[in-house]
């Protein structure tokens, strides 16, 4: 490693730290992104969850042996710790491939187990950095998480491509009377209920909360017409488990998702809709709502400005 060039990272994330900790400050937000391959000789993404840090390395043809990578990334972990000012031992390295989409958010990494608990907006939700090819909370849609809990108020929620239900949890923050999360893996359902069983009030409080172990094209075709007021769906750009009927593309299929699942909502309801897709294009003419709105740039959050590869739309009945 070049002096000058671990330099360049050094004075890189000492500035990007400085400009979104004082953010995240005046946000009172514990977790966000520091870093995210700001330098191209540096291909981190590095997150902070309250007093642990996310370390990414994204693959690349780097040139280096095995012994020469290691004393690359044994060179960049002390500039780490000392600019964020956490110990070694809290940094949780990974290394992992730009997927599109979040098409392998099901795929394990690692067993060791090791969870967290980590607030946002005075809510409590179970993070892994270890395990899984993500930590289980999408620090992108923060924002979007807040829109949805002001918008629960006494109604009948439903999240579909669940994942930790961090939606979920919002929607019965908000006072959301029935929350439904819907998922193919048992053990994202699993995770979504241990987290809402943390926010939950005590018995007899609090909305009623299905978590159904579904393929959410199969479900839609049986789900009660005009049942829902607001709904959530934040699938995967491609998926073809071998637990679907069929393979899911969602520039593909999104027409036939949104009004599948329009038909499941009350008239007036509302749908945020967002994928990870970045050559996605809406194809509004297809859609049967009364309105759509691309709501991409107000659900960016400070730390994702300018980083972002992925679409928000609120989609009204």
């Amino acid at each position: 490693m070049q002096p000058e060039k671990l330099q360049m990272f050094r004075n890189r994330l000492t500035k990007t730290f400085r400009h979104t900790s004082r953010l995240a400050g005046r946000q009172s937000v514990s977790c966000y992104r520091i870093y995210d391959h700001d330098l191209p000789e540096f291909p981190f993404c590095i997150e902070l969850y309250e007093d642990k840090v996310y370390l990414a390395e994204y693959r690349r043809r780097h040139g280096m042996t095995e012994e020469e990578h290691e004393a690359w990334l044994e060179s960049c972990l002390p500039v780490i710790s000392e600019i964020l000012g956490i110990p070694d031992e809290t940094i949780y390295w990974r290394q992992r491939q730009r997927k599109a989409g979040r098409q392998g958010q099901y795929e394990k990494l690692a067993s060791e187990q090791e969870f967290f608990v980590v607030k946002e907006a005075g809510l409590s939700f179970r993070v892994n950095l270890t395990d899984y090819l993500d930590t289980g909370l999408f620090l992108d849609h923060r924002i979007t998480r807040g829109m949805v809990r002001e918008a629960s108020k006494d109604k009948k929620m439903l999240n579909l491509f669940c994942y930790t239900g961090s939606f979920s949890v919002y929607a019965a923050a908000g006072g959301a009377v029935q929350v439904d999360s819907v998922d193919l893996s048992k053990t994202y359902l699993g995770w979504a209920e241990e987290n809402m069983a943390l926010n939950k009030p005590g018995s007899g409080q609090g909305p009623v909360c299905n978590f159904i172990h579904a393929d959410v094209k199969q479900w839609l075709d049986e789900a009660p017409a005009g049942f829902y007021d607001l709904v959530v769906m934040d699938p995967p750009t491609f998926s073809n488990s071998k637990r679907m009927k069929d393979f899911l593309d969602i520039q593909r299929d999104h027409p036939e998702l949104l009004n599948k699942t329009l038909h499941a909502m009350k008239p007036g309801g509302l749908l945020f809709f967002s994928t990870n897709s970045r050559k996605f294009q809406l194809e509004a003419e297809k859609i049967a709502a009364s309105s759509i709105k691309d709501i991409t740039n107000a659900t960016t959050p400070f730390d994702f400005q300018g980083k972002l590869f992925r679409w928000c739309y609120k989609i009204t009945k």
